[in-house]
């Protein structure tokens, strides 16, 4: 029974040890990699580490970013943005997750990797073949991303009740 004990104690202190690194870690990212960009900016870096950020672009040539979402989500709706010519947008989830919402007119062409994580890009290609199109780059390391037209994951315009 002694050794149970010591195990469980050993077990405890190493995964608040892991914890404690992760949010050192995590804070030190945070004043290395701060988000750039608001609501009008053609460009976005939204840096999302232990937090939650939410942001709708209402950019007249949105020409892209990138987005990281570690232990972290992201919300991005870019259905008020119009998309500049070779745009283009690098998301990544680590134990986190990231939300687009694009209009329904927007082709989406999609790179993606992912281990043990989860990539949504739920968008129906549009009929007109010059259609604005918005490169995205995605990786995901146990976290997911959802991209899509509509209602999309984590950005449900109605509330649960």
């Amino acid at each position: 029974m002694h050794m149970i004990w010591r195990l469980v104690r050993s077990l405890f202190f190493t995964l608040v040890g892991v914890l404690a690194g992760f949010a050192a870690a995590g804070a030190v990212l945070r004043g290395w990699l701060p988000s750039r960009g608001n609501e009008t900016s053609d460009s976005l870096e939204l840096v999302a580490i232990f937090d939650g950020i939410e942001l709708t672009s209402r950019s007249a040539a949105f020409r892209g970013g990138s987005v990281l979402a570690w232990f972290g989500g992201v919300a991005l709706d870019l259905s008020d943005a119009t998309l500049a010519p070779d745009a283009r947008l690098d998301v990544r989830a680590a134990i986190g997750g990231v939300a687009i919402k694009v209009p329904p007119g927007w082709r989406i062409e999609a790179e993606t990797s992912s281990l043990i994580g989860g990539i949504d890009v739920g968008t129906t290609p549009p009929a007109d073949p010059d259609a604005p199109t918005l490169v995205v780059r995605v990786m995901t390391v146990i976290g997911g991303v959802s991209i899509g037209a509509g209602s999309v994951a984590g950005m449900d315009d109605e509330p649960e009740a």
